[in-house]
């Protein structure tokens, strides 16, 4: 178990799992580096939300934000959400990751992050009848008006049971 998932655990006594989601975030130093914050966080965790103001902090050579702030404000997002809405049960790992960049980010960016119970439903049922499976998903950064995209990644998540996993780590390491 992690850091974080110590905190969260120990957490979750005081605090309800949105607040500890987004201010779990906010405040962790891995996170704040980004500069991108988590704005808002629904009380089911199937929807979240980010912020990534332009600022000195994340201004590149040509004053529009840097591409690695877009990507790691983004990045950790769709996993840890998938994480805390599946359970403990599963591994659920970032596989890859596509950034395309559309135009220069020379204003603030917003971010949406969704999971429906549809979508977690099927990819239980398919981890269930396969074992381990690869979703996509794709997170679009753009202007406040949500008129503009400035970016787009296209994350790969591993997902798989513990019992499979575990399995699988020991036939691997037979070898």
């Amino acid at each position: 178990m992690s850091f974080y998932q110590k905190i969260a655990e120990i957490g979750t006594k005081f605090f309800k799992k949105k607040t500890l989601f987004k201010y779990g975030f906010n405040l962790s130093p891995m996170y704040r580096r980004s500069t991108g914050r988590i704005t808002y966080v629904s009380e089911d965790l199937l929807k979240i939300q980010i912020k990534l103001p332009l600022s000195y902090k994340n201004k590149n050579y040509v004053n529009s934000i840097f591409g690695g702030s877009m990507f790691s404000a983004v990045d950790p997002i769709p996993m840890v959400q998938l994480i805390n809405l599946i359970g403990n049960d599963y591994v659920v790992w970032d596989k890859s990751a596509e950034i395309s960049f559309k135009r220069p980010a020379k204003t603030n960016l917003y971010a949406s992050f969704t999971y429906s119970t549809e979508e977690l439903e099927i990819i239980k049922q398919k981890v269930a009848d396969e074992n381990e499976i690869e979703i996509l998903k794709t997170t679009l950064l753009k202007d406040k008006d949500d008129k503009n995209v400035y970016c787009e990644v296209k994350k790969v998540i591993y997902i798989a049971s513990k019992s499979y996993y575990k399995e699988k780590l020991k036939a691997k390491n037979k070898k």
